[in-house]
């Protein structure tokens, strides 16, 4: 498998990568610039963390594309999209905008028109519930955060991912790739260029997910739910490597929340 560098999408979106890697993270966390040639602003999608190296090469790869930045978009608030909001805020003097603290909020289907292009915001909560994606119009492009990976699941970030939301997220974006979306421009990996394949797979993996957590909560209900919790970790996600079963148990927390619930 090659690994993901980053680089340019096309004409008026490229990435700047972020080096953060982890299981987690991936290579790192995808930077999104885009602006139209010859436009003298651009959007910047998730600088990341507070890393001055990296937050200096983005401005560098900004200035080389004749532009400023413009205004700053946030998909959530996690630490490795987010943590430079402050800093990134003084380097630019540019508005900063996403459902998180320091930003000033979005609205679903509100429109930015940055750089000759034109993004609009979608609401997409369930890996947080604050989480957003941003759609290029025109171009048929996604920038979704962490809400779909460019490799692997992502995790439902319990207690402030909800499944319920998050698979109506995943409704929602199929919706859009049945409208023209085809590309998904992730906040970690490589950019998957077949969003209708990719959703159904999202959705196909948590339904499976889901029950095998069923199953192996029977007898066991009556456990205290950290128990329980590590229990269905230890038989649900045994072939997962061991450095991301903290974040398996965020995901097994939000579906026992969603079992329990009824659904």
């Amino acid at each position: 498998m090659t690994p993901w560098t980053g680089g340019p999408l096309n004409e008026r979106v490229t990435c700047t990568l972020c080096p953060n890697p982890s299981p987690m993270t991936l290579e790192g966390t995808n930077t999104w610039i885009l602006s139209a040639p010859g436009a003298d602003e651009a959007v910047v999608i998730d600088p990341g963390p507070l890393d001055e190296d990296h937050l200096q090469r983005v401005l560098a790869d900004v200035a080389a594309r004749g532009a400023r930045v413009g205004v700053v978009l946030f998909t959530h608030e996690h630490w490795d999209h987010a943590e430079s909001l402050e800093r990134f805020g003084e380097l630019t003097g540019a508005p900063l905008r996403g459902n998180i603290p320091g930003a000033e909020p979005v609205a679903d289907g509100e429109v930015f028109e940055v750089g000759g292009v034109r993004l609009r915001t979608v609401l997409t909560p369930g890996h947080t519930m604050a989480s957003v994606c941003f759609l290029l119009e025109g171009d048929g492009i996604l920038f979704t955060g962490d809400t779909i990976l460019g490799r692997g699941t992502t995790v439902v970030a319990h207690p402030d991912g909800q499944l319920s939301a998050y698979l109506d997220t995943l409704d929602t974006i199929g919706d859009l790739a049945s409208a023209g979306v085809t590309t998904l421009a992730p906040g970690h990996g490589p950019v998957l260029t077949d969003a209708a394949a990719v959703v159904q797979q999202y959705a196909d993996h948590r339904q499976e997910r889901l029950a095998q957590v069923r199953d192996a909560v029977v007898g066991q209900e009556e456990l205290p739910r950290a128990e329980l919790a590590d229990r269905v970790v230890a038989e649900v996600y045994a072939e997962v490597p061991g450095n991301v079963w903290p974040a398996a148990r965020q995901s097994v927390l939000a579906q026992l929340d969603y079992l329990d619930a009824g659904r």
